[in-house]
């Protein structure tokens, strides 16, 4: 019984000493800067947060910059107030200009920062979340926002890299916002003979009831008709004499 545990004994052990070997080499995976949801519909408005996780184990992050595409401008773009940080915003010049609500916009947004405040900042370990609302968002498949993180010690992770569908993940990914086309709304000529079927079928039940109750009626009527002349004979009929 020794003999034939010893050699089950050491093969565990070896395939405990490969796969920690194995596990050893695969480092842990590398956070980056992410678009939430990643996901929207052409031309409708959304809330959109960029999330900027700390990867440094001492340094800070103090400020996040995020490039808005120059190929798809949107009109309308605004911030909401971070606790700890202010924001700036620069635009630029959009030729041919944005419809927005029937109104020719020649500027567009094209770049947003946020810094923190003095000794404040992402902290080792954590992340934070910069939201943004945008506007009618435009008709293309994706958004690729172009972000640069900085930290306090003065290195910078630049999240440049556009992914490519289908593809490995690039080293520095930066955040892709995929767009999908609106769903078009059911058009009212179509519904009409839907609806026009249906009034067909409320008369088609409402004459089949009036059809019903009438033979009901002329039955109820015939019933009473001959009740009364049963009646009637019974009382002509003479009376048998004992």
């Amino acid at each position: 019984m020794i003999r034939l545990r010893r050699p089950a004994t050491a093969a565990a052990l070896t395939l405990a000493a490969v796969a920690t070997a194995v596990l050893g080499l695969a480092g842990p995976a590398s956070a980056h800067v992410t678009v939430n949801p990643a996901e929207a519909k052409q031309g409708g408005y959304g809330r959109f947060a960029f999330r900027v996780p700390n990867e440094s184990d001492t340094a800070s992050t103090t400020k996040v910059e995020v490039n808005l595409p120059e190929n798809a401008p949107v009109g309308s773009v605004s911030t909401m107030p971070v606790p700890g940080w202010t924001v700036t915003v620069e635009k630029r010049k959009v030729d041919p200009p944005i419809e927005v609500h029937g109104s020719q916009l020649t500027e567009a947004v094209s770049k947003l920062t946020w810094t923190a405040a003095p000794n404040g900042g992402v902290k080792p370990g954590e992340f934070q979340e910069f939201p943004v609302s945008m506007g009618p968002l435009p008709p293309t498949d994706r958004m690729v926002f172009k972000v640069l993180q900085t930290y306090s010690d003065g290195n910078i992770s630049r999240w440049i890299e556009e992914p490519t569908p289908g593809g490995e993940e690039p080293e520095n990914p930066a955040p892709v916002l995929t767009l999908t086309a609106a769903s078009a709304s059911a058009s009212p000529v179509a519904s009409a003979p839907a609806a026009a079927a249906d009034d067909d079928d409320d008369d088609a039940d409402t004459g089949g009831a009036t059809a019903l109750g009438v033979a009901g009626l002329v039955a109820g009527l015939a019933g009473l008709v001959l009740g009364g002349l049963a009646f009637l004979r019974t009382r002509r009929e003479p009376t048998a004499k004992s």
